[in-house]
C-alpha cells in the first residue's frame, strides 16, 4: 500500500497557480521557418559561411564596369525594395527577431522571388554589416550593377536595325533622377542611358525602385570620362544634342531627332559642365511659357524622348 502510495504521489498533474503554462503549451508556434534560417541545422551552417565569404570577396570588373554591393536597411525599406522587384541577393534576418507582419511579408516576398538566400544573423554582426545603423533586424543585400560600355548602346540599336537614341547625364547625383531617366527612356523606346564613372548617380537600389522595374530591360552604361564617350559617338555619325535654358534653337525644331542622336541632360542647378556643353554639335533648349528657370533631369529627358519618338513614327 505505501509502495501505491508513492507512485500515486509521483503523479503529475494540474498545479494551482499554474498560469495556463499547459494550455499554452499546447498552442502552435507558426509555421516552421525555413532550414537556412534554424539555428544549429547543417543548412543554415553552410548558408552563413557561404553569406560570410561572399561579404569578403572582391567585386569583379566587366566590360563597363561594375559597382560595390549594397545594403538597404530597416523593416520597412527592406519591404518596399522587395515589391518594386529591386535585384537582390541574401535578405538577412536578426535571430530572435520579433516577427511581425514586415518580416513575416519581407519572408514571403523572398521566397516567392526565388533566388534570395535567407540568413540568421546574431544583432552584433548585423550591426556591422551597416555601421550601426538602425536595421531593426533586417538587412537586404542588392548584388553589384553591371554596367555596359557606351559603344554597347549604340552597337545594339544598329544591330536591331534602329537608329540609336540614348540619354547621357552630365552632374545627375540623384539616384531618383536616374531612375526617372531610365523609365523615360524605356517607355519612349530608346536604347540606353549613360552616366559618368565619378560624381554622378549610380543604379542604386533608389534607381531601381524609380525605374519601376524597367532598369532590367533598359541597359545603363558607365562612362570613364563623359566628354571622351560623347566624341565617340560623334566619330561613329550620332550627334550629340546637349539641352541648355540658353540654348540657340527650340527641342520642336530639331529634325536630328530622326536619326541617330544622343542627348544630354545636366544637373538641375548647373546645368552642362563647360567640356561637354563644348563637345554638343548642338544646344537646344525646351520652351517654358511658364516662367520656371528649370527643369529636373527626369522631366527633361522625358520631354525630349517624346518629341524624338513622336518624330520617328
Amino acid at each position: 500500500m505505501a509502495a501505491n502510495n508513492r507512485r500515486m504521489s509521483g503523479k503529475k498533474g494540474a498545479q494551482v497557480g499554474s498560469g495556463g503554462q499547459r494550455r499554452r503549451g499546447l498552442e502552435g508556434k507558426g509555421p516552421t521557418p525555413p532550414a537556412e534560417m534554424r539555428k544549429g541545422h547543417k543548412k543554415n551552417r553552410i548558408a552563413t559561411a557561404k553569406a560570410k565569404q561572399t561579404a569578403r570577396r572582391p567585386v569583379p570588373r566587366g566590360r563597363g564596369g561594375k559597382s560595390a554591393s549594397e545594403l538597404v536597411v530597416g523593416r520597412n525599406p527592406v519591404v518596399e525594395a522587395l515589391r518594386e522587384g529591386v535585384p537582390a541577393s541574401t535578405l538577412y534576418v536578426q535571430q530572435f527577431i520579433d516577427n511581425d507582419e514586415r518580416v513575416r511579408e519581407a519572408l514571403q516576398l523572398a521566397a516567392e522571388r526565388g533566388g534570395i538566400n535567407l540568413m540568421e544573423a546574431p544583432r552584433p554582426e548585423l550591426d556591422r554589416m551597416t555601421n550601426g545603423l538602425n536595421h531593426q533586424g533586417l538587412v537586404l543585400q542588392v548584388p553589384p550593377y553591371e554596367y555596359a560600355h557606351p559603344e554597347d548602346l549604340a552597337q545594339a540599336a544598329y544591330d536591331d536595325g534602329e537608329d540609336p537614341l540614348i540619354v547621357a547625364l552630365d552632374g545627375v547625383t540623384d539616384p531618383r533622377n536616374l531612375g526617372a531617366v531610365v523609365r523615360s527612356v524605356s517607355a519612349f523606346g530608346g536604347h540606353g542611358v549613360v552616366v559618368p564613372e565619378r560624381r554622378a548617380a549610380g543604379m542604386t537600389a533608389g534607381a531601381w525602385k524609380t525605374s519601376a522595374g524597367t532598369a532590367a530591360r533598359t541597359p545603363v552604361a558607365r562612362a570613364t570620362n563623359l566628354t571622351r564617350a560623347l566624341e565617340a559617338y560623334k566619330k561613329a555619325g550620332i550627334v550629340v544634342v546637349g539641352l541648355a535654358a540658353d540654348g540657340e534653337s527650340e527641342i520642336g525644331e530639331l529634325e536630328a531627332l530622326e536619326g541617330p542622336v544622343v542627348i544630354v541632360v545636366g544637373s538641375e542647378g548647373k546645368g552642362l559642365s563647360r567640356l561637354v556643353g563644348e563637345t554638343c554639335d548642338v544646344r537646344v533648349r525646351i520652351p517654358m511659357p511658364g516662367g520656371a528657370e528649370s527643369l529636373n533631369a527626369g522631366v527633361a529627358a522625358g520631354i525630349v524622348l517624346y518629341e524624338a519618338a513622336r518624330r520617328r513614327r
